[in-house]
């Protein structure tokens, strides 16, 4: 198949990154650059210019400054509708294929532009959906990127018919968080001794009479629901991916000790039907050398390489969190989503390339956004397990429509069918018989 001719004034990193995101990645069109006009104007095979002013004879795309810049600068955002959804970036020249610049809107949100700029941050230091300029508008709520991408992938097609649009597969991976093993096994003598000493001066006398019978072997620990797990990934032929918070004790960090031989061969045991990330810790979010301890004391004890992360408490501080993760070799992350509310914090329901704006270069960081997380649902949202299918049917319908991929965060707690999580198991199963392909 031939290649795009793009014609542009000057190429730059952005420019390469975001066209390759675009074309070769969402729509799989091979393309080149050229500043050459009267090459672009010779040039009979498909092509169009994207700069400020159009060429006579030539498909034109009206440019934003965005994709020429290399500062971080606040950016004029005008919001409108653009057919069933919103844009930014609008355009007005009467020649160009499209009434918005595509490619510097996809760069804006891909890129998280917004997270480098001045915000009020949540009590954990995160970019909450609130910070964002885009949060009373709605969208956050559809893969507004690859919406964006389709649009301007038929208008080539209007001008180029024998253009070869790639027809993607929508996929589903689903992943687990997890913060605490066991809520009661294997955390030792003086926090278990502590945590009776807490429940009876609460008056929690059911807790204590769990508590017991699990230590006891009497009854099933609720937060082990691993074999159920199991038999969800065996029911539906699913390879799901599990995130280790593998750290020492902390206010926020309560998972079991790392040198406690039940976790380790527990781990070991996980490993052999499911892939391992790192759950970096609360405390390692601006402890570089902790994060790297973690990583190292995880994968002696899976004896490989761990390249899988996810942020624990999706603490993540632009770019700083992702300088350390490459720096850490890790290859895939999982974090681009907000605690507080579902859908695409990106923008985009695919996986993409870290752009590092700070240096103004692509990495090698592979970005997973989620989609939906167990506790969004049910911690911030308040809504029940009816109501939460419901949502998370909405959520892949709109993946499925665009050929993405739906990544479903849960924890095991959430499956232990005990105290705020009564009935959210069959939720559960119902969202995943909803999310598979």
């Amino acid at each position: 198949m031939d290649k795009l001719l793009i014609g542009v004034s000057k190429v730059t990193n952005r420019l390469r990154y975001i066209f390759d995101l675009v074309l070769v990645e969402q729509l799989g069109l091979p393309y080149e650059f050229t500043t050459d006009q009267q090459l672009l104007s010779a040039f009979e095979g498909p092509r169009f210019f994207y700069g400020d002013q159009p060429i006579e004879g030539v498909p034109y795309l009206q440019a934003v400054k965005l994709l020429f810049e290399r500062e971080i600068v606040s950016q004029e955002l005008k919001i409108f509708q653009f057919e069933d959804i919103k844009a930014i970036f609008p355009v007005f020249h009467k020649q160009s294929i499209m009434t918005f610049d595509v490619f510097a809107a996809c760069f804006f949100l891909v890129s998280r532009y917004e997270e480098y700029l001045p915000y009020v941050s949540d009590r954990h230091g995160r970019f909450e959906a609130d910070s964002s300029v885009f949060r009373k508008t709605g969208i956050f709520q559809k893969p507004v990127v690859n919406h964006w991408i389709k649009a301007f992938g038929r208008r080539l097609q209007y001008f180029f018919p024998a253009l070869k649009i790639r027809e993607k597969t929508y996929r589903f991976q689903l992943t687990y968080d997890v913060d605490a093993t066991w809520a009661y096994l294997h955390k030792g003598l003086v926090r278990s001794a502590g945590s009776y000493v807490k429940d009876f001066f609460k008056a929690d006398f059911g807790e204590i009479r769990q508590r017991t019978k699990v230590l006891r072997r009497k009854q099933n620990d609720p937060f082990d629901t691993f074999a159920y797990q199991l038999d969800i990934q065996k029911k539906y032929n699913l390879r799901p991916l599990y995130f280790i918070l593998f750290a020492n004790y902390g206010q926020f960090d309560k998972n079991i000790s790392v040198r406690n031989r039940h976790f380790q061969n527990f781990i070991k045991y996980l490993g052999d039907y499911a892939e391992i990330g790192i759950h970096p810790s609360y405390a390692s979010f601006e402890d570089k050398s902790l994060l790297k301890q973690e990583i190292k004391s995880l994968s002696r004890v899976l004896n490989k390489e761990v390249t899988k992360s996810r942020q624990h408490f999706l603490r993540m501080n632009l770019p700083v969190t992702y300088h350390n993760l490459i720096d850490m070799d890790i290859e895939d992350d999982y974090t681009m989503g907000y605690a507080s509310q579902p859908g695409f914090r990106a923008g985009i329901a695919d996986d993409f390339y870290f752009y590092d704006l700070d240096h103004d270069v692509i990495t090698n960081l592979r970005i997973h956004p989620f989609t939906l997380m167990d506790g969004t649902l049910r911690d911030y949202m308040k809504v029940g397990a009816t109501e939460a299918v419901m949502q998370a049917e909405e959520l892949i319908k709109s993946v499925k429509a665009v050929g993405g991929t739906f990544i479903l965060l849960w924890h095991n707690e959430s499956l232990s069918e005990q105290k705020r999580w009564v009935g959210w198991r069959t939720a559960f199963e119902s969202i995943i018989k909803a999310a598979m392909p």
